[in-house]
């Protein structure tokens, strides 16, 4: 049976023979319906140093060119967007990128900045400027008693590159503190599964929660619901999102399991 056991934190196999790998092939393409692969054709798993194109397409993330062809450079689907040949790892930590909206904690302040925490090989850095609405001045204001250490907030990447900690803001609208709720820790590659497309997954899980969620892409996800067992299926929910992100028809599985959860729940409860 296929698990996450049997890859290390870069995605790649941790020693399993040539049976074994085609072993979890096999056990994806099995999860597949014929209407399964006319939603979503090329999602397929490959492996590190497999051919993915040797046409016209170019080498995007998650793989590398020799001799004119693209292969895998680490474990994870397959993804065609436009010209790109990309593979989207099914593990490993989350490496900041503009644009991303994420959920850290402050662990730090200077006179005119804050150092969060995004759960990342990086440091962010959020400046008071990209906070308040009005100019700050330093020698008037203090700055922790907008933000303290300890507190959380979901912000989004507005400055990065490796030689440099990302910059966040929280001018946006969405954004900023975190009140109440709790947080969450899922592998990021497997956060857009968790949202689904067109936001089919995440939309579904609160129709049938009713909870409130801000999503990071860190793999940081703040919840707040109205009850307790809402909040508690949430997370069996994820964990199972986690644990068969890999596989089609997920989101039709989350529903059955969903359903069975709640019946179980109102049985507990004496509810007819």
């Amino acid at each position: 049976m296929f698990d996450e056991d049997n890859f290390n934190e870069n995605g790649e196999l941790n020693n399993l023979n040539k049976d074994e790998e085609n072993k979890i092939k096999s056990e994806i393409g099995n999860n597949e319906t014929k209407s399964e692969k006319e939603e979503e054709p090329s999602r397929k798993l490959v492996m590190p140093g497999e051919l993915l194109n040797e046409g016209n397409y170019k080498a995007g993330i998650g793989t590398y060119i020799a001799d004119k062809k693209i292969y895998a450079a680490t474990l994870g689907l397959l993804e065609i967007k436009g010209q790109y040949v990309n593979v989207i790892p099914i593990k490993g930590p989350y490496i900041p990128k503009v644009g991303d909206s994420v959920i850290g904690m402050v662990i730090n302040t200077s006179i005119v900045s804050w150092k969060v925490d995004i759960f990342s090989p990086y440091i962010a850095t959020l400046h008071a400027t990209n906070y308040l609405n009005r100019p700050f001045n330093p020698l008037r204001d203090d700055i922790r008693q907008y933000i303290d250490i300890g507190d959380t907030i979901y912000a989004e990447i507005i400055s990065f590159n490796r030689t440099r900690d990302p910059v966040l803001s929280v001018r946006n609208k969405g954004l900023g503190k975190l009140k109440g709720g709790r947080l969450i820790h899922m592998v990021p590659t497997k956060v857009p599964r968790l949202i689904g497309r067109r936001g089919s997954m995440i939309n579904l899980i609160k129709d049938y929660t009713h909870c409130k969620f801000k999503i990071g892409q860190n793999g940081v996800i703040w919840l707040q619901g109205n009850k307790f067992e809402d909040e508690f299926l949430v997370v069996k929910i994820i964990r199972k999102i986690e644990r068969e992100a890999h596989t089609l028809g997920l989101t039709d599985r989350i529903k059955e399991f969903i359903e069975k959860e709640k019946k179980r729940s109102d049985v507990d409860n004496g509810v007819n």
